[in-house]
């Protein structure tokens, strides 16, 4: 004769057993669909991202002149692919044309200005940038300028400015900018160099600020 007690625990066990088996399955599918979800939660961030990035570049030698204005009434001419620097009694202009070659609008924050060029790949620390005193956008595809000044002709950067244009020596700016939304910052180094009476700008690096660089 069965012993229905045995026989009841047998099938509580296995019960058990089945409950626990299908719970396991249950919990490893919710955390794979968990890992997916993520996995496609990261991409469509990285996607939209990239569409927002900007990069910035020098413009072509056949873009359009560009006339950029200061508020001392001053102004520069630049031509496409080229800087333009004027020294007055007081203050050096310096104005350069762009383009924004990325897939987002570029908003420019600051710039930093060095007499001589920079042969080591170092990324000049955000202390040292000089913030933009206007906005300056550039959206995707279009060529447009960056414009600074120094100011003071008592200053170390009015003197070393005048010094190094008069001694026709090359000049590394460095800009930082990052899409509308204040994010994905860089850093880009522009060489102007002179020749012929003008300055020839040509974009050497690119530095990634939040985000880890590429190489």
């Amino acid at each position: 004769m069965a012993n229905w007690e045995t026989v009841s625990e047998l099938a509580t066990a296995g019960g058990t057993l089945v409950l626990a088996v299908a719970t396991f399955v249950s919990v490893r599918q919710g955390q794979r669909a968990t890992r997916i979800s993520e996995r496609a939660a990261r991409i469509a961030e990285q996607s939209l991202l990239a569409a927002q990035r900007p990069l910035l570049v020098n413009s072509r030698l056949q873009d359009p002149k560009q006339r950029v204005s200061f508020r001392e009434g001053e102004y520069l001419d630049i031509l496409g692919g080229r800087a333009a620097i004027k020294i007055t009694d007081d203050a050096v202009y310096m104005a350069l044309s762009i383009r924004n070659v990325g897939t987002g609008l570029a908003v420019l924050h600051g710039w930093c200005m060095r007499v001589g060029p920079q042969r080591d790949r170092v990324r000049p620390s955000l202390e040292d940038f000089i913030t933009q005193q206007l906005d300056i956008y550039l959206a995707a595809g279009e060529f447009g300028f960056w414009e600074g000044a120094f100011r003071g002709a008592d200053t170390d950067e009015y003197k070393n400015m005048v010094a190094g244009v008069s001694g026709n020596e090359m000049l590394m700016l460095s800009l930082l900018y990052g899409d509308f939304e204040g994010g994905q910052r860089v850093i880009s180094q522009f060489n102007l160099r002179p020749q012929d009476d003008m300055w020839f700008a040509g974009v050497i690096r690119h530095f990634n600020v939040d985000r880890p660089d590429p190489r």
